[in-house]
């Protein structure tokens, strides 16, 4: 009988979780590392008991994400139709008040993980072994050693027949030596842009959905900010509630009490003193997430590079693979990204 090869996975988001699925499910046992004590990346959802759970990461999937929807199906786990509304709050410009806006019917809804997106991470490394995942470990240097790779991390070195790297393709190149990898590689991945790498997502939690009367809406969309999108974010059954959105990144670099303070100014022009009355408030600020992001040397566009044929390519003999949302052929920097991503590396390691 042959020999199981060793596969050691750098990181343990969405991307690495289900690629460690996967290759369970043909018999092929992969070693996860991750530099965070935490699981999932950039699927994070914060729980709090009783209180709606707040996505400060990755939300929302559509009908068209196939490889996720199947993933979600195959793994039992439900989705809900985000609420927005028939109206929408529309702030143009500041010397104008805001206004209630009509929506067109939504042609494309979008949807949300029923518990939190969380929820997925958890379902995937429940079916893995207890041993599969090291947290806090940090890939340092990847060399080739003619027979195989070596895997050098912040806690010792690891001996590989397959390596996959599941890192943002910017944050790979700058933060492990990789001598090892043609420079027309590294020169795409240090010019590719790292999903939600500038996003403030931000949420406040309340004990009733105030934004529901006819005179208002839980949706926002304003060019003042600092928030410039806002939605409903109560639970699947409806019964704990929050509005959640997206601050403007240029305030990454303030306090996280100037920010709370700034938002709750913007959402009382619209709601009034009722704002204040809030259960909590959570922010996450992914620029200063030192195991997604890493600032970029000049003007990146959004998604440039994303989804690039040079990511789709084994590299050392088929040996070495860049994966993970921003290189998926299909719906890049997305969830479905992700899992595509994942589901094409398995399909090339199980030939």
């Amino acid at each position: 009988m042959a020999q199981s090869p060793n596969i050691i996975i750098i990181g343990a988001g969405l991307t690495g979780l289900t690629l460690a699925y996967q290759l369970k499910n043909k018999g092929l046992i992969a070693t996860v590392i991750e530099a965070r004590p935490r699981l999932g990346g950039r699927m994070l959802t914060d729980y709090q008991t009783d209180r709606a759970p707040l996505e400060l990461g990755a939300t929302w999937l559509g009908q068209k994400h196939q490889q996720l929807n199947q993933l979600l199906s195959t793994l039992k786990l439900g989705v809900f139709e985000q609420h927005i509304g028939p109206r929408a709050i529309y702030e143009p410009i500041s010397t104008s008040p805001p206004q209630l806006a009509q929506l067109p019917p939504n042609e494309e809804p979008s949807y949300r993980i029923q518990g939190g997106s969380a929820q997925l991470i958890q379902t995937l490394i429940a079916q893995l072994d207890q041993d599969q995942v090291q947290l806090n470990e940090m890939v340092e240097a990847i060399q080739d050693e003619t027979a195989q790779l070596l895997v050098t991390t912040s806690k010792g070195n690891y001996s590989a027949d397959y390596v996959i790297s599941t890192l943002p393709p910017k944050l790979l190149f700058s933060k492990v030596q990789l001598p090892i990898l043609p420079s027309e590689l590294r020169d795409l991945a240090l010019n590719t842009h790292t999903w939600m790498g500038e996003s403030i997502k931000v949420g406040l939690r309340y004990s009733k959905p105030f934004w529901r009367s006819a005179q208002t809406s839980g949706t926002i969309f304003s060019n003042v900010g600092p928030v410039s999108e806002m939605y409903d974010h109560a639970d699947y059954e409806d019964q704990t509630y929050a509005l959640k959105g997206f601050m403007n990144g240029s305030y990454h670099s303030a306090t996280p009490e100037f920010r709370r303070n700034l938002i709750l100014k913007q959402l009382e022009r619209y709601f009034g003193a009722v704002v204040h009355d809030y259960l909590s408030y959570e922010e996450k600020v992914w620029s200063q997430a030192v195991y997604t992001f890493v600032p970029y040397d000049g003007y990146i566009l959004p998604h440039q590079n994303n989804g690039h044929p040079v990511f789709r390519k084994p590299y050392l003999d088929g040996r070495f693979f860049v994966a993970g949302s921003e290189t998926a052929q299909h719906h890049p920097g997305y969830m479905d990204g992700a899992v595509g991503s994942a589901n094409w590396v398995a399909s090339q390691l199980v030939k």
